[in-house]
């Protein structure tokens, strides 16, 4: 699907206006006319933040992850706002303005035992702003309406949440700051807000605890960018009244945004027995929905800075547990029921050209438009995805796009180190020549297994060579990985020899007291490869030596995947695409063995394991609504689902909305 972007630049527009000499000696000095700058219009935009404050006395509220920033109430924000202004002829600018800023996950290392926690989900403004134009510049002051939602959590002895209440809450709220016209389109704000929601009692006599109240007291900061559509609605606005944009454009920056709503649902399936972390047998529906903005900044010859600020929502089917090849490449292990924000990515890229021949680079997500050296040097440090650097494939790597299934769009027994959402923190350097490039990685891993705090104490690396090719003239990819993670793990025989000399010690308490400092490897081969116009093949193959707990991904030690996808041209729909594809995955014995006496794995863990290898069918049809959303639908047939044949097979229906910007 094409992707829409807009960019722009910080210089003004001047018009001059020459009128001809009416003779030859009395020239006329012609008029010039400057355009000025108008504040009219709707606008739509993001922001991101930090925020702190109070949800009153006694109420012990969950620290919110700040990241660079201590963790408070609210930790890092990241949300929406629309609205609209009318600049006056005196330059007095009024507007409104709605917004909602939504808080970041729990801060655990900083999480201290309670009875109970509570909680800020969102809040939301409904505000009038009054401004002064100076030109480009204008201050203003704000204020309104507010409401936002909080929770209450009843924890157990072992801090597990056992119960929650939720309410609604109404208030005020008064703020401050300055928006200045970048380019293009684009301005961009900051802003100060503090909120005050009005004091509510929980009653917690039902759980013999004394009454609470709830009085949040907000203070938050806000850096927002806006997007104006001039003085007629965004739905119905072409890009400016004028068909041009306020402000010349650069492409020394950029902004891309995405969206994807997926819905999953199976029906009962034969389900003998279950364990903590199984499938339910009765059937589930689930939802996930990511909303995610693309921000690029070149900051001098060859070096660009990236940051992605992004809103996920939603849940994988129980919790994303029960099946080793997951069946929504969207799910995060931390799945929430609010929106929660975290800056995923904010790294830096370095390019070296090396000379010669050059190649154009498009606009497009993560990339600003220009010209590059095909022989090259690039070096990248920051937090980010190792899918974004490693194991790429054209037919089968975005979960947003194509293929759904984790052993499908990755190589699957490559336990990538990552947090919870997916990502993590490292270096990356790639030497790239016409035919083929290398590139090798250092990451941070995980502080234990399925933990959301990364380490330097341990690390992960890896190496890959990709070579590329033509056959028959039709162009093609092979990508060859080798892998390895030093975590904070337990050791399957060591486990099983533990409990089998005292039956009465529960495996997984004992895997957890056995966790060292203990090595991971394996490698990767990746094959994509064109048969004729918008026709591709891929397939994988990886393995790791399954010794010891996996870290990050999910619980498979051997996998092979492959398929087809096909561009819809053939049938009148250039941008439609149909895939189909399959995977089998596997387990080293050590694995098998430990699964079957009771032990849990990241995904999966039915308490007991009749051994075969997890197999997966999936299909989809993308179809493209217009330029900028594309529907999916799509099913998957896992037989043998967690490796075990006594239960199973389980038949999942999935359909995709996404969107790009």
């Amino acid at each position: 699907m094409k992707r829409i972007y807009i960019i722009g630049s910080s210089a003004g527009i001047v018009l001059a206006i020459c009128s001809p000499a009416v003779a030859a000696d009395m020239p006329l000095k012609a008029p010039v006319f400057k355009a000025v700058y108008s504040w009219t219009g709707f606008y739509l935009g993001g922001h991101v933040g930090y925020g702190g404050g109070s949800l009153g006395p006694g109420t012990n509220p969950l620290p919110l992850q700040g990241v660079f920033f201590p963790h408070s109430i609210t930790g890092l924000i990241g949300g929406y706002q629309a609205g609209y202004n009318r600049e006056f002829p005196n330059h007095v600018v009024l507007g409104i303005e709605a917004d909602a800023s939504f808080s970041s996950p729990t801060d655990a290392p900083a999480l201290t035992p309670a009875p109970f926690n509570t909680a800020l989900d969102y809040v939301g403004t409904m505000r009038g702003r009054v401004g002064y134009a100076f030109g480009r510049l204008m201050p203003y002051v704000t204020g309104g309406f507010a409401w936002g939602h909080s929770q209450f959590n009843l924890n157990d002895g072992a801090g597990k949440v056992m119960a929650t209440l939720g309410q609604n809450q109404a208030g005020w709220t008064a703020g401050a700051g300055v928006e200045f016209a970048v380019s293009g389109n684009w301005s961009a704000k900051v802003e100060y807000d503090y909120i005050d929601l009005s004091r509510r009692m929980l009653d917690l006599s039902g759980f013999g605890l004394p009454d609470i109240g709830l009085d949040p007291n907000i203070h938050l900061v806000k850096l927002g960018l806006n997007y104006r559509f001039g003085d007629t609605p965004p739905w119905t606005a072409p890009v400016s009244a004028n068909g041009q944009t306020a402000l010349p454009e650069s492409d020394d920056w950029n902004v891309h945004a995405q969206t994807t709503f997926l819905a999953q649902g199976y029906p009962a399936f034969r389900s003998p027995y279950a364990g903590t972390n199984s499938l339910p047998g009765g059937g589930q529906a689930q939802q996930t929905w990511t909303t995610t903005a693309f921000l690029g900044v070149r900051l001098w010859q060859g070096g660009e800075f990236y940051f992605d600020p992004e809103l996920a929502q939603g849940f994988g089917f129980n919790g994303a547990l029960g099946l080793a090849g997951f069946p929504n490449g969207e799910a995060q292990k931390a799945g929430a029921a609010f929106p929660k924000f975290r800056p995923q990515r904010y790294y830096l890229r370095q390019t070296f050209g090396l000379g010669g021949e050059q190649e154009d680079v498009a606009d497009a997500a993560n990339q600003l438009p220009g010209k590059r050296d095909i022989d090259r040097i690039t070096v990248i440090v920051g937090r980010f995805a190792v899918g974004d650097f490693f194991d790429g494939n054209s037919y089968a790597k975005d979960p947003r796009a194509d293929f759904m299934n984790w052993a499908m769009w990755s190589s699957a027994a490559y336990d990538f180190p990552a947090d919870l959402p997916g990502y993590t923190r490292g270096a990356v350097v790639e030497l790239n020549r016409k035919d083929w490039a290398v590139r090798a990685g250092l990451f941070e891993v995980p502080s234990a297994p399925n933990s959301d705090v990364l380490t330097f104490k341990t690390g992960g690396a890896v190496v890959e060579f990709e070579e590329r090719h033509t056959i028959f003239d039709q162009p093609g990819k092979l990508r060859l990985g080798a892998f390895a993670n030093s975590g904070n793990t337990g050791n399957y025989r060591e486990a099983l020899a533990i409990e089998a000399a005292d039956p009465t010690l529960d495996i997984n308490t004992v895997m957890a007291s056995i966790r060292r400092e203990n090595l991971k490897y394996g490698f990767y081969l990746n094959a994509e490869q064109q048969l004729m116009k918008d026709v591709g093949l891929f397939a994988r193959a990886s393995w790791n030596d399954g010794q010891n707990e996996i870290l990050s991904f999910t619980d498979i030690d051997r996998s092979i995947s492959g398929g087809l996808s096909v561009k819809g041209s053939y049938w009148g729909r250039p941008s439609d695409t149909i895939g189909v594809g399959g995977a089998i995955n596997g387990l080293s014995s050590a694995h098998r063995d430990f699964l079957a006496a009771g032990g849990l794995g990241l995904l999966i863990g039915d308490g007991q394991l009749n051994y075969r290898t997890e197999r997966i069918l999936e299909t989809y049809y993308a179809c493209a609504i217009d330029k900028n959303f594309t529907f999916t639908a799509d099913y998957q047939l896992i037989a043998n689902p967690a490796y075990n044949a006594d239960r199973g097979p389980v038949s999942i229906f999935s359909g995709r909305l996404h969107g790009e910007f």
